[in-house]
């Protein structure tokens, strides 16, 4: 059995990095709790602590763009996740493939 408590020493929240499996694209970041990470392992699908609702969301079971865990790493000190997955239509709750589109300009002088 995994000891989950070892990602939430620092934090009760950890970031995610949600990743397409097939290309690597980075396709969101969001927030989990010991309880979506449980949930997460449980089912094979994403779940994640919504800050804004504060309650328990499964990405995607509303607009049916489900996340299908492929596999799951976390980093070096264990308080961030990577989470690789198929991703079934989009990422974004704007519509986009991904949350990642918006350019920033700068000078690379």
């Amino acid at each position: 059995m995994l000891d989950l408590d070892k990602y939430f020493k620092k934090s009760s929240l950890i970031p995610a990095i949600v990743q397409e499996d097939s290309t690597g694209e980075v396709l969101m970041l969001a927030y989990m709790n010991k309880e979506s990470l449980r949930m997460t392992l449980e089912t094979g699908y994403t779940w994640f602590w919504s800050r804004s609702r504060n309650e328990l969301w499964n990405k995607g079971a509303t607009s049916g763009h489900l996340q299908r865990i492929v596999d799951i790493k976390g980093d070096c000190d264990d308080d961030t996740l990577l989470i690789r997955v198929v991703q079934t239509g989009a990422a974004c709750h704007t519509g986009n493939h991904t949350c990642f589109f918006n350019n920033i300009e700068f000078n690379n002088a």
